[in-house]
């Protein structure tokens, strides 16, 4: 049986995605609201921060990162209880999008603050036009979260992952996925839509109330 939150993390997910179509027949971009929007564009609001983990880019989007919630999120919970699992979910979420935030004013300062428009194409548009578009969707920086957890949890547990022919422990799993977003993100591959660094920023959360719990309880309970 699949544990509460878990289980009310994906239902509420897909709702939202299937919301999102309900929406879109009366001519809503639900995602427009509900997104996470650069700070500096006029359509932000603080509770996007919250909000944007809850809305997906498509259905292969959501089906990965919800798997990824069942996969593991299920075990997590199992050892930590609800209340501990849904916060370490919510607290990484929000700071993945923090970092994202960040990451999107660093890459506006160096590369737009000198400008009034931007030429995305198939026009030039204004840069209060142009920050706007900056949105940020998705579950991932939470799900990358609880595969760091995992890892952490689990260091030697063995798992099978396509196409590799043979079972790799859940750290370096971890490792390799961290090193590849990492990697990624430096990159800068400009059709390359995916938030690497909110996904590490999920990381990077998720580590540090890790080893804050780890501390708190000296190790011994939940780690």
């Amino acid at each position: 049986m699949m544990p509460t939150i878990t289980k009310n993390l994906i239902i509420i997910n897909v709702l939202f995605f299937l919301g999102g179509f309900v929406a879109n027949s009366y001519g809503i971009d639900l995602a427009d609201y509900l997104g996470l929007h650069f700070f500096m564009a006029e359509k932000f609001n603080a509770a996007q921060l919250f909000t944007y983990m809850f809305m997906h880019g498509g259905f292969t989007h959501l089906f990965f990162n919800m798997f990824a919630v069942w996969m593991f999120g299920r075990i997590l919970e199992q050892v930590w209880g609800p209340k501990r699992f849904l916060l370490y979910y919510i607290v990484c979420g929000v700071g993945a999008g923090i970092i994202q935030e960040v990451v999107q004013l660093i890459q506006y300062e160096v590369q737009l603050s000198a400008y009034d428009s931007v030429n995305i194409g198939s026009a030039i548009i204004p840069m209060s036009e142009y920050l706007n578009m900056m949105t940020t969707v998705g579950a991932s920086g939470a799900v990358y979260a609880i595969l760091l957890a995992f890892g952490m949890t689990f260091p030697n547990q063995q798992l099978f992952i396509f196409p590799l022919p043979i079972p790799i422990k859940a750290k370096y799993f971890v490792m390799g996925y961290a090193l590849i977003e990492l990697y990624s993100g430096f990159a800068n591959n400009p059709n390359d839509n995916v938030a690497h660094f909110a996904h590490l920023g999920g990381m990077i959360f998720g580590f540090i109330l890790i080893m804050y719990w780890k501390k708190k309880n000296n190790g011994t309970h939940y780690f």
